[in-house]
């Protein structure tokens, strides 16, 4: 059987130390050494003083932006897009040259490390991800392998190029899939709505997708450290179908994977922050918070005082103006965002949609609540 032994993470590439040589760098001036500032991102995750809430927008690199249509039009291929360095880095920065948001995230898929796993794919233009050989059987399981970081040298490239690009103006953002989602994709061969296929092997193969998902956690844990070590400051973990579990379910096949995953990057990079985002999260917050992540990513459908009043003060929450809301006049944006804002505190958040930018959505809106978010300070508020 080819997947690692009981905490054996696969092959780790050379670090590259970007992450560490940026933070530690410091400028000598007049005879005193300066340390320069992490990212307003990285310290409001942390739960530092800072004066206003940073703001970036998942999704912020996509088809809303003339510029990542035109290019789109040069290189069709998504996976040419995602997957080659030169591009994943005009894409990323495309948002910054733009709007300057707090946090620029690497333009990327979550399905993108699965080839360094033994699972290949391809991406339809209408029906999206497509696995030939989805996983339903241990003998299929025994071919994957510990992560080939070899495979994903792009990725690393790519969050050191943005890390020079961006500096300390901004957090450079990397993201992974938790494992419950990525399985969705490995075992149903594409996306789903029912995932009727994965839910069944809960109860009939229990043993095999335990197996599974506790590589994946492994896996995934590997690829958090390498984007870490590649420049990434932060890391958004998305398990975007953990809400189409019921929560009892939620806690036997994605909660303790996501903990396995939190625990092994901790035990490296203890003050790196990790977000947690699931859609339709709004029954399992508490137990988001559980998993010992620093940011727990809210969506639109959950009033964020209450949010609030459920996880307490000492957690950074990230989120959630209505992606809805950017289709709308400035003064609907502004109501949305202090409304947010107010809700969230003073402290311990980071000001985001409660989903990523929907498709159509004009640029002046995402500007618009962009510009007027750096104007509101925490002082304002009170």
């Amino acid at each position: 059987m080819r997947l690692p032994a009981k905490g054996q993470t696969g092959a780790r590439m050379p670090c590259q130390n970007t992450s560490r040589q940026l933070r530690t760098r410091v400028v000598a001036q007049a005879g005193t050494v300066v340390v320069p500032q992490e990212p307003l991102m990285v310290r409001a995750s942390r739960g530092e003083d800072v004066e206003r809430a940073p703001c970036w927008m998942m999704r912020q690199a996509g088809r809303f932006q003339k510029s990542y249509r035109e290019l789109a039009k040069k290189h069709p291929s998504f996976r040419e897009r995602s997957e080659v360095t030169e591009l994943i880095v005009e894409i990323s920065l495309q948002p910054w040259n733009t709007f300057k948001p707090d946090g620029v995230i690497l333009f990327s898929d979550i399905l993108t490390p699965l080839p360094g796993l033994g699972v290949n794919f391809d991406i339809d233009d209408v029906k999206g991800p497509l696995i030939a050989s989805p996983i339903r059987s241990m003998e299929q399981l025994k071919q994957l392998h510990p992560l080939d970081l070899t495979k994903l040298e792009f990725v690393g490239r790519s969050l050191g190029q943005l890390r020079q690009e961006v500096g300390n103006q901004a957090a450079v953002l990397g993201f992974v899939g938790s494992p419950w989602t990525l399985a969705t994709y490995i075992i149903e061969g594409q996306s789903s709505t029912l995932y009727k296929t994965i839910k069944t092997m809960c109860y009939s193969a229990p043993e095999l997708l335990d197996a599974l998902l506790s590589h994946l956690a492994d896996q995934m844990a590997t690829y958090i450290k390498y984007q870490i070590e590649s420049g990434a400051q932060c890391v958004q973990i998305f398990d975007s179908w953990g809400g189409q579990l019921p929560p009892r379910e939620w806690d036997r096949w994605s909660g303790p994977y996501l903990k396995r995953m939190v625990q092994s990057v901790k035990a490296v990079h203890p003050t790196v922050p990790l977000t947690l985002y699931i859609n339709g999260s709004g029954g399992l917050l508490e137990r988001i918070k559980a998993t010992g992540v620093d940011v727990v990513g809210i969506d639109w459908t959950v009033d964020m005082a209450d949010a609030r009043q459920r996880l307490g003060n000492d957690i950074c929450l990230q989120g959630n103006v209505d992606p809805a809301i950017l289709f709308a006049t400035q003064g609907a944006i502004e109501h949305a965002v202090r409304d947010t804002l107010r809700k969230a505190g003073n402290k311990r958040h980071i000001l985001n949609l409660g989903h990523g930018v929907l498709v159509g959505t004009p640029e002046e809106g995402v500007a618009h609540m962009f510009d007027y978010s750096k104007t509101v300070k925490y002082s304002d508020l009170l």
